[in-house]
């Protein structure tokens, strides 16, 4: 796979569930709904919070919930907009930072204590979001495949406003197309997203219920929002995953360098790379990410000291790091 084709999928996908994950559970309460976001409760035990990415379901975090819900208590959400959830009522707007927003809300009114919060894609931004913004309210931060500034993956020297004409050309491109257009274009980024074949259909299908205002108005949100200013605020350790496959037809150091010079203002950075999966990690390597999971949940679990990459390295350029399982600098 070409670097440019992978890193537009990476970061402009609209995925959602794969038939693996798609099972409801049987035990789970009614969810709780507000404008912005609902929540469904599972198991019991310390509390975890997990947030689907973009245009994904709640149901993404399926298989992880079957492990999890004997010894947590989870709070899965489902963004207002996204697999067929009813768009907020005024989908002209932002979408990652109302999201952050109703988590913080949602943590605060069912007085919960310092939840950890696991993120993907989208839900990655705004976990970080809700993290720089409100420290107090979580105890620490899984990341899954995102960055704090997505325009790094077609410009290493990116910002907000050079990335913003891009953007909003391409949340054009969504409003406009047809529907014939959109699953085309769906069905090949799925390609470059879910390794596992068999996910693509169901994700496919679930990823055209989505509201097209909603995915275009977050998608140019992620485009164009720097995070990376924000970083120095979170308080709490912060564990980044994230994919890699030969297919990529780039070198490993390329990709461990452009996330580890991301977050490199991060107090308490660690970093895991899960080898063999696309961007649905969760689907792709399911085992690795359960464990990786139940690693970070662990009370056990050490802080990791920060990274710091030299000052030539801090836009993302290449650089070989080796990076692996429970990785501690």
């Amino acid at each position: 796979m070409r670097f440019t084709a992978w890193l537009v999928a990476f970061g402009l996908t609209f995925s959602l569930t794969s038939p693996v994950l798609a099972q409801s559970a049987t035990a789970q309460k009614a969810p709780t709904t507000r404008d912005r976001i609902s929540v469904v409760v599972e198991g019991s035990g310390p509390d975890v919070i997990l947030i689907p990415g973009l245009a994904s379901s709640r149901d993404i975090w399926r298989g992880l919930a079957a492990r999890l819900q004997q010894s947590h208590r989870l709070h899965l959400v489902q963004v207002a907009g996204f697999a067929g959830a009813p768009a907020a009522h005024d989908p002209q707007g932002p979408v990652i930072g109302p999201t952050a927003e109703a988590v913080a809300d949602y943590i605060e009114r069912e007085h919960l204590q310092a939840p950890a919060i696991i993120g993907h894609s989208l839900g990655g931004e705004a976990a970080l979001m809700l993290s720089a913004r409100h420290p107090e309210r979580v105890s620490r931060l899984m990341i899954v495949d995102a960055l704090p500034f997505y325009s790094l993956l077609l410009d290493p020297s990116a910002t907000s406003e050079k990335a913003t004409p891009g953007a909003a050309a391409f949340r054009d491109t969504l409003l406009t197309a047809t529907d014939a257009q959109m699953e085309a274009m769906q069905t090949t980024s799925l390609a470059r997203l879910a390794k596992t074949e068999t996910a693509r259909p169901s994700l496919l299908a679930a990823s055209l219920r989505s509201d097209r205002q909603t995915v275009a108005n977050a998608t140019y949100e992620l485009m164009t929002s720097d995070l990376r200013p924000e970083l120095s605020r979170i308080t709490v350790p912060v564990h980044v995953i994230y994919a890699y496959d030969t297919s990529y037809g780039i070198p490993v150091g390329n990709v461990d360098a452009t996330f580890q010079s991301a977050y490199a203002a991060t107090p308490q950075v660690s970093f895991q790379r899960i080898d063999g999966s696309y961007h649905f990690v969760m689907l792709d390597q399911p085992e690795q990410f359960e464990r990786a999971v139940i690693d970070f949940l662990s009370p056990t679990t050490r802080t990791i000291k920060p990274i710091r990459l030299p000052d030539e390295f801090s836009t993302g350029a290449s650089m070989p790091v080796p990076v692996g399982k429970n990785q501690e600098q």
